[in-house]
């Protein structure tokens, strides 16, 4: 529970930070600072090179390997800063903003700091200390956000996020040797070497892939139309992911778990997953019609008018993040019966198709086109293939059908008189808060037919806080 709270309260709080940093900062500098935080995402991903999850999974005790993990961790972090800070220029020039250099050079040394706590980190998660998981994580938060409008309100521009960042990392870092289950130390057990970077290594690779498929769209965005489009372009990523943020991670939370608990009962685990899908079109597709027909007046309402261009690639990417929800539940319900192997070549297969989409699409279409991409490679490309490798796993296309019809036949007037608000409408006040209760009204409407399936997931979840 105190883990769903956390994850719950810290995105509420990255949104309501982002929508004041927005506005302080504007497209330009907001698109600089875009740059940089692509980059630190793009080193996280492989920084401490997979071995502190090897903590979380070790069977023995994790005195055995924690000294090694963290020499492991600190040499690679300090190597992948190196090269990170050398090779800034070029990428910034790469991304259209070669003044971003500084903020690069700055956020990357995240990367240090990341790595040195990676193995406090995962002993935490490893013995279930959500309550002080949670209290770093909203110092963190909290702290890298005050720093960062402060230093906003003086002036420094996209260096402040990347200052604020940086400081509220070593505040953390502070507090996770604190509360560390085990001393910090550092040892080198070269029998434990092999094992380590065997188990590492692999998962490193495959976070590479992750991040590739998830940021290809900004990395084109900085690349083909420069930093200010690529601000607007996060914007109206981050906004989209509201219902991603809010149902989600809930989900994500019980799906597992459940779908390991009934791995050997194969029709119990197809229908939990049925009708976890049913619960999640009822919810999120009617906030989806709300975003993608309203775009223009959220976009002006939450951030201002100077972030109206957003207004064309959120309604792309709000019915992308219908899109990212279901495949996340396939995703783990395809890991939980073990083909992890089959889920990463449609990794790359996905990666693949989607680099000269984003391509095509920037050029012909600008920014409006760079959105639209990832749409059209999610319904033509990877939804059939994880629909079939779900079909010969006992599905059919009927039951997914079933489940989803009502609610994507609803959305559609949804996403149309929502439209019509935010084109008859001169208040965007007015015209978010119509298309908001009208989707309100149709959510409340959808889940009430789903409400059997709610059921069982939240007594799914009360199981799960049963079994910790």
């Amino acid at each position: 529970m105190l883990s769903l709270l956390n994850t719950v309260v810290s995105r509420f709080g990255t949104i309501g930070i982002g929508i004041l940093l927005a506005r302080m900062l504007g497209p330009a500098q907001f698109g600089t600072y875009a740059i940089a935080f692509v980059a630190l995402i793009a080193i996280l991903s492989f920084n401490e090179l997979g071995v502190s999850l090897a903590i979380v999974r070790w069977p023995a005790d994790p005195k055995e390997i924690a000294g090694t993990v963290t020499t492991i961790s600190v040499v690679s972090s300090l190597a992948i800063f190196a090269g990170a800070y050398a090779m800034a220029p070029l990428f910034c020039a790469a991304m259209g903003d070669p003044g971003a250099t500084s903020v690069v050079r700055v956020i990357a040394s995240c990367v240090v700091i990341n790595g040195a706590v990676a193995t406090p980190a995962a002993l935490m998660q490893r013995d279930f200390l959500q309550g002080r998981r949670m209290f770093i994580d909203q110092v963190n938060v909290w702290l890298g956000a005050i720093v960062s409008v402060v230093l906003v309100a003086a002036g420094m521009g996209a260096m402040s996020l990347a200052m604020g960042r940086v400081f509220a990392s070593l505040v953390a870092a502070a507090l996770f040797v604190k509360y560390s289950p085990l001393p910090v130390r550092f040892g080198f057990n070269t029998q434990k070497l092999r094992p380590l970077l065997g188990f590492g290594l692999p998962l490193a690779g495959s976070s590479i892939i992750v991040f590739a498929v998830g940021y290809a769209d900004q990395m084109v965005a900085g690349k083909m139309l420069g930093a200010v489009v690529l601000g607007l372009y996060v914007l109206a990523f981050n906004l989209a992911g509201w219902p991603t943020s809010i149902f989600s991670q809930p989900l994500r939370g019980v799906a597992p778990p459940v779908f390991a608990k009934l791995q050997h009962d194969p029709p119990a685990m197809r229908a939990a997953m049925l009708s976890i899908v049913a619960v999640v079109a009822a919810a999120v597709l009617p906030i989806v019609a709300v975003i993608a027909g309203a775009a223009v007046p959220l976009v002006t309402f939450v951030y201002g008018m100077a972030w109206a261009p957003a207004a064309v690639a959120l309604t792309w990417l709000a019915a992308f993040a219908a899109f990212r929800i279901f495949f996340e539940l396939v995703y783990d319900y395809l890991v939980v019966l073990g083909i992890s192997g089959a889920i990463f070549k449609v990794q790359i297969m996905w990666l693949v198709v989607l680099v000269p989409a984003l391509i095509a699409g920037a050029s012909w279409g600008g920014l409006a086109g760079l959105a639209a991409a990832p749409v059209a490679v999610a319904a033509l490309v990877v939804l059939p293939i994880y629909l079939r490798m779900l079909i010969k796993r006992g599905f059919t296309i009927g039951d997914f059908a079933s489940r989803v019809w009502l609610p994507l036949l609803i959305s559609v007037p949804v996403a149309w008189l929502s439209f019509i608000f935010a084109q008859g409408m001169d208040s965007a006040l007015l015209a978010v808060g119509a298309a908001t209760a009208l989707g309100s009204l149709a959510l409340a409407a959808l889940v009430y037919t789903r409400r059997g399936d709610v059921l069982a997931i939240r007594s799914w979840g009360r199981t799960k806080e049963t079994v910790k």
